[in-house]
């Protein structure tokens, strides 16, 4: 018989169990109020749900460091009829999660993509301009946005949205978090262990966004993407032929600091931040 067999058929058993799971409505866990002073991150989200799917580190922050996470939520989707329905749902999930909201449009930012920047700059200039307001009011210490490679088209437009508005912000020095999802990074630099509750809290928030889970269960993937992370980070990240860390799940990141109107190095190679060590020491000052 396979000695293998059980080991993958539990994972066909656990992925059906998972399926029977209800779509949010989950009770949060206590949330400590942060400091007045707490350090402040900016988690740019192209759409509802990239906040829970993309936020594990920013959770980690959140729980270990006492630091502000503020969702910035850039689109609410592309259909103009669920835009309300993905509010409310992205509202429950940030609540669970303990995020702060805030909304870049009343109704979400229109036209974010590269061909938008590259064709039509006035039209470009103005989201362009709300993102830069929101760093100049928030002066974070971190921000999360995706990478410009990351295949759908308003996540690379997100990219470029931030970009373009940090070179209009005048004095602002903070680190860079790039995220992946649905293209992967050519050049990542962090891979991030999380642990069960993390990756369980996780997959509850994502739950909460039930209209988009309905249609592709994101929920209950992230687990196994989080697990082949760790494969593929231990040597996209650690360097070729290296050993794996002894990680279940972890999230690969690029990691780089905003300094003087440009990007600059963290670090030489990569890094690797394990369950045991505080988030925050990856940003010092």
């Amino acid at each position: 018989m396979n000695p293998y067999h059980h080991f993958v058929s539990e994972f066909a058993r656990v992925a059906q169990e998972g399926a029977a799971c209800p779509l949010g409505g989950i009770a949060p866990l206590p949330h400590p109020a942060p400091a007045l002073d707490a350090p402040k991150a900016l988690l740019f989200s192209p759409h509802p749900d990239d906040e829970s799917i993309t936020g594990g580190l920013a959770l980690r922050l959140s729980r270990e460091c006492g630091w502000r996470i503020i969702n910035v939520a850039v689109t609410l989707g592309a259909k103009p009829e669920r835009r309300a329905e993905r509010l409310e749902e992205l509202k429950g999930a940030c609540r669970f999660l303990g995020f702060e909201l805030s909304l870049a449009a009343p109704g979400g930012l229109e036209n974010i993509a590269a061909s938008t920047r590259a064709n039509h700059p006035k039209l470009w200039s103005s989201p362009v301009a709300i993102v830069a307001g929101l760093l100049q009011q928030h002066q974070p210490k971190a921000i999360f946005f995706p990478h410009e490679l990351d295949w759908n088209s308003t996540h690379i437009g997100a990219h470029w949205l931030v970009m373009d508005a940090l070179a209009q912000v005048d004095g602002l020095s903070c680190h860079l978090v790039e995220t992946e999802f649905w293209g992967q990074m050519t050049s990542p630099n962090l891979l991030v262990e999380y642990s069960v509750q993390d990756v369980a809290d996780l997959v509850a928030a994502v739950s909460c966004h039930a209209g988009e889970v309905k249609r592709n269960p994101y929920h209950l993937r992230l687990p196994a993407w989080l697990y082949d992370n760790v494969r593929r980070g231990a040597e996209v990240v650690g360097g070729q032929g290296q050993a794996a860390p002894r990680f279940v799940f972890a999230q690969i990141f690029r990691l780089r600091r905003w300094r003087s109107g440009r990007i600059e190095p963290c670090y030489p190679g990569g890094r690797y931040l394990p369950v045991s060590t505080k988030a925050d020491m990856l940003f010092p000052s």
